[in-house]
């Protein structure tokens, strides 16, 4: 997906979210009449039976399958990392993105057990973004081609996109942006990330507060502007994917803290702009409950897990095609010959 030219960069992006397709009336009732068929009480199955209906209303397809599952992972390094609020260097995001390459990293491992495609994408590990708390990450042109880049993510085509990420300091550029997105006070918002705990936390919280201060302070600036002034390269590529997905009728699985950061962007822009994604698991990152509450989400999990790169992602996948494909194998209680219920 490419974007238009106009005046302002962002102008195509607002744009493309007011034009959002809606979900599939007619799959949802195709799904639910089938559902009533099947050799089992109604509602016997909770959860899945929702998820086969959501498939449904954001593929378009009265029989929703999960054929082609690509977890996307988004590599990226920010300027803030030197202001000591990770427990590792920066230096680490590339070695990482090469053990994705390997397959040695946890994400691989949890892929290959799901049967999902991998791609990792690197946003220009070598420049790591400005330090958000002194200056903004982006100019308006920049975010809005890092946007567009996250969109072609899925051009290869996918009919579940699952996110995740990789990135030094990324909690604290996830942490400033739900502080100036949805109030509160910064220590709300900041956790442990990689394992900063004590002093390290305590400066942690205040290079945020710092970040969100420089802009005004929460509630100052809309979405967009949140993103480009204190956002990150990975980030604003994941509120393009997950836009992009919308527009092709590709559901999506949002992982974690970082992940829903990018997708708090989207949710502020349009409290609908997030119908077509569930959020897969509640992170261990202290704040990320709240960031659910604030967006309505209902997570799949809640696992104790903290480690992004898509691994909780990977894991709802794996429910999701499940729930799929028990819908559509099952069979009805006219095809087994079982009395139906009365």
């Amino acid at each position: 997906m490419s974007l238009a030219t106009s005046a302002l960069p962002f102008d195509d992006i607002r744009n493309l979210v007011g034009a959002m397709p809606g979900p599939s009336l007619e799959a949802i009732e195709a799904v639910k009449k089938r559902d009533a068929q099947l050799t089992k009480p109604q509602g016997s199955l909770g959860r899945l039976e929702e998820l086969v209906e959501w498939l449904a209303a954001w593929q378009g397809m009265p029989m929703p399958k999960v054929t082609r599952p690509l977890v996307a992972v988004f590599a990226a390094n920010h300027g803030v990392a030197d202001k000591g609020v990770s427990a590792f260097p920066k230096e680490v995001t590339a070695q990482m993105v090469s053990n994705f390459a390997a397959g040695g990293a946890a994400v691989n491992q949890l892929c290959i057990a799901y049967d999902l495609g991998l791609k990792v994408f690197e946003l220009a590990l070598e420049m790591p973004t400005p330090d958000i708390s002194e200056e903004d990450a982006f100019e308006e042109s920049e975010c809005a081609a890092t946007m567009a880049f996250g969109m072609e993510a899925i051009s290869g085509g996918t009919d579940l996109l699952c996110l995740g990420e990789m990135g030094i300091a990324n909690t604290t550029v996830a942490a400033a942006i739900f502080y100036a997105l949805f109030g509160g006070t910064a220590e709300e918002w900041v956790g442990p990330g990689t394992g900063v705990q004590g002093d390290a936390l305590k400066n942690k919280i205040a290079v945020v507060e710092q970040a969100v201060q420089r802009i005004g302070g929460p509630g100052k600036v809309e979405p967009l502007e949140v993103l480009r002034r204190i956002g990150g390269r990975e980030i604003a590529a994941m509120a393009g994917v997950i836009l992009a997905a919308r527009m092709q009728q590709v559901p999506v699985v949002v992982d974690g803290f970082v992940t829903s950061a990018a997708a708090a962007i989207l949710y502020k822009m349009d409290k609908t702009a997030l119908e077509h994604c569930v959020f897969s698991h509640a992170s261990a990152e202290p704040a990320h409950r709240r960031a659910l509450t604030e967006m309505g989400g209902k997570p799949l999990l809640d696992l104790g897990m903290r480690l992004g790169e898509g691994s909780g992602a990977a894991i709802a996948a794996g429910i999701i095609k499940a729930a799929a494909a028990t819908h559509t194998g099952m069979a009805t209680f006219a095809d087994a010959g079982v009395a139906a219920q009365d």
